[in-house]
């Protein structure tokens, strides 16, 4: 399983490059914040892929 974290648009911002770096090393998932609310996702290539098989 994953390792999941929310992020806020303003810290993604700042942080891009290391939670690309933590996603495709670690296998982290990080779902991007705004207000409080997820707006998006930032997972592994592995997972989009399998999400992608999943919809046929």
């Amino acid at each position: 399983m994953t390792d999941l974290t929310e992020i806020s648009v303003a810290d993604l911002r700042k942080n891009l490059a290391q939670v690309l770096n933590d996603t495709a090393v670690q296998g982290k998932t990080f779902y991007v914040t705004r207000n409080g609310r997820r707006i998006a996702a930032v997972v592994p290539v592995p997972v989009a892929e399998q999400h992608e098989q999943a919809r046929g």
